[in-house]
């Protein structure tokens, strides 16, 4: 899930409050009038200007978010879970059997087939593919890193594909080169390539995928030299050398710093070498420092200081999976790291407080937080934004998955949980992530039953015709007859499939399974290229449709992977001994040898 810059951009780049040398498609759209715009809910707070220390912005948020918690809350009622008995939302029966699917999963592996070859056939060993024209291209003139080979390596394995995947072993083995005098995205690098090595090392026992591993991860280790040890955006793999964000200097993504460590500390598992380890571990000590007293984050931190900088609060793009690697760090090293329990619970509790809410018709939904600087004293106000990227849309499940495993008062959840099983504030998540799962599978009622990049929802005091949302939610900018906004586009993304994958094996629901199979459909009708491939689509509400000559590589890495185990067996890589990284690559679940956590 999760990851938003370089390779494949998952969202906006940025903030309105931090200075960028050149404005986003969407940025571009967010600032254009438009009578159906959301009026936003504010606060003054206190003056302010340039990066902040993270003592002045805690005050800040403290003081901002007590006032803004109003605002939210009042459309945010959580409907309470019972404290015995069945959960709402789930659905029992004496005997739970998950069985696989064999017809829909070949006709999963079916599609796979159908985008790979594809690309194998038109641009093999290229960093991307694009379908309509049938050629490949790369991110830096110096050449390519196989990003979509090595991201798709262990789809192959999981869907037993032997003949393919010999194939692309023998390009790595044979053209896999690292040294490239060329800038590449630190954190898309590190979970799509390093991720995909280690995940491929791990199903095959193969050598050369962790030979690989240990030489990127050495070329990429130079951009944690900053003042905080926070990694630079982007790093020179031939040069050795960290480079800062051109668009954002100064300054580091809080999600792109916070989503390298379950790659580095399994290789540092892998090798006994400490040095991963701790490089990765540092960045999260730097965090916790810093810390803004409600369990969120900016999203923009200072790689020099370390201390984060006035930006948005968000749950999408550059947000989202620092929140996700809470609960994915604490999962991996068998527990043993109680820091990440702690941090995690505090992010969520943060979460329920101040990013819920719901539409009038009772929607369930998360809102993001915008710093603006009023003038003439340049005090600070927060609006509420009623905004929810697609990316979002892991959160359904990540939720449910921390509930049973950081909020568990039981050796053993029952599947599904029994609501006695669990804490308070677990049976909160666990409920949330229910309700999210289902906001996001109701912005897949469009025409084409896609979900839209970025939906906004309906709010008490805005100024939407209740006729032009009647379900709650809307795409901005979009109008009948007129040019296809930025957020109405769908480009294949995983995460509602991923949602639907955890919540199917935690609860054994069969609704989950024809959710999933309704999206597979909807791609395979609407995104599927007749000469080979998939692309994206431009508006989700158009039929026919307007492709987009991209095939993103998480097609293959993540959203193929995720519905092909929603219809497997749940022997196949269990979440009792898993945790998949942002770009689906799972890893072992295992007891570290070194020391770990921090204090």
């Amino acid at each position: 899930m999760a990851s938003e810059t370089g390779l494949h951009q998952r969202g906006p780049a940025g903030s309105k409050d931090v200075i960028q040398k050149q404005p986003t498609t969407q940025e571009v759209d967010d600032k254009k009038k438009h009578k159906a715009k959301p009026q936003g809910y504010t606060l003054t707070t206190l003056a302010a200007s340039g990066l902040f220390t993270a003592v002045v912005l805690a005050v800040i948020i403290i003081v901002g978010l007590k006032y803004i918690e109003h605002d939210l809350s009042a459309n945010y009622h959580l409907r309470k879970a019972p404290v015995k008995g069945p959960l709402p939302g789930t659905t029992y029966s004496d005997a739970i059997v998950f069985s696989a699917d064999e017809e829909k999963k070949e006709a999963i592996v079916k599609a796979f087939q159908h985008a790979w070859h594809a690309y194998e056939r038109d641009a093999m060993g290229a960093d991307e593919y694009h379908p309509i024209s049938r050629h490949g291209s790369n991110l830096t003139e110096a050449g390519g890193i196989g990003y979509t080979v090595v991201d798709s390596i262990d789809t192959m394995l999981i869907l037993g594909l032997e003949d393919e995947y010999q194939r692309a072993r023998k390009w790595v083995e044979e053209k896999l080169d690292f040294d490239k005098d060329g800038n590449f995205n630190t954190f898309e690098t590190t979970i799509r390539v390093l991720g995909g090595l280690l995940s491929a090392y791990h199903l095959s026992e193969d050598e050369l995928f962790l030979e690989k591993a240990v030489d990127l991860a050495d070329r990429i280790l130079p951009a944690f030299d900053t003042g905080s040890g926070l990694p630079l955006s982007m790093v020179n793999l031939g040069k050795r050398v960290g480079v800062e964000d051109p668009w954002n200097p100064e300054l580091v993504s809080t999600a792109e710093v916070s989503t390298l460590q379950l790659e580095f500390k399994y290789l540092s598992e892998l090798t006994d070498d400490e040095t991963y380890w701790e490089k990765a571990e540092h960045v999260m000590a730097v965090i916790r420092k810093g810390n803004l007293g409600t369990g969120l984050a900016s999203i923009f931190m200072s790689h020099e200081d370390g201390r984060f900088a006035l930006s948005q609060i968000r749950l999408g793009s550059r947000g989202d999976s620092y929140y996700e690697y809470l609960l994915k760090q604490y999962l991996q090293t068998s527990k043993q790291e109680p820091v990440y329990r702690e941090m995690y619970g505090n992010a969520m509790d943060g979460v329920a407080s101040h990013l819920m809410a719901r539409t009038p018709q009772g929607v369930l939904y998360t809102g993001e937080l915008h710093p603006q600087r009023r003038p003439p004293k340049g005090e600070i106000h927060w609006t509420v934004v009623p905004k929810q990227d697609h990316l979002v849309c892991f959160l359904g499940g990540s939720l449910m998955l921390g509930a049973v495993t950081t909020g568990a008062v039981v050796h053993s959840v029952s599947i599904p949980p029994m609501a006695e099983e669990l804490s308070e504030s677990a049976r909160r998540d666990w409920m949330s992530g229910l309700e999210l799962i289902e906001t996001c599978m109701l912005t897949h009622d469009t025409a084409t039953g896609l979900s839209p990049e970025i939906a906004y929802f309906t709010h008490p005091l805005d100024r939407i015709d209740a006729a032009l949302a009647p379900k709650g939610w809307y795409i901005k900018g979009l109008k009948p007859g007129g040019q296809s906004p930025y957020d109405a586009r769908y480009i294949l993304r995983p995460e509602t499939v991923e949602s639907l994958f955890i919540a199917y094996r935690l609860t054994g629901d069969n609704r989950y399974r024809e959710y999933g199979w309704d999206i597979f459909q909807a791609i395979e009708k609407h995104c599927r290229v007749q000469s080979g491939g998939y692309a994206g689509i431009l508006n989700v509400e158009e039929i026919p449709v307007t492709q987009e000559d991209k095939m993103e590589t998480f097609l293959m890495s993540e959203t193929l992977k995720y519905l092909y185990l929603l219809f497997e067996d749940d022997s196949v890589l269990p979440l009792s001994e898993y945790v998949f990284n942002t770009e689906a690559h799972p890893f072992p679940i295992f007891t570290p040898t070194t020391k770990t956590g921090f204090s």
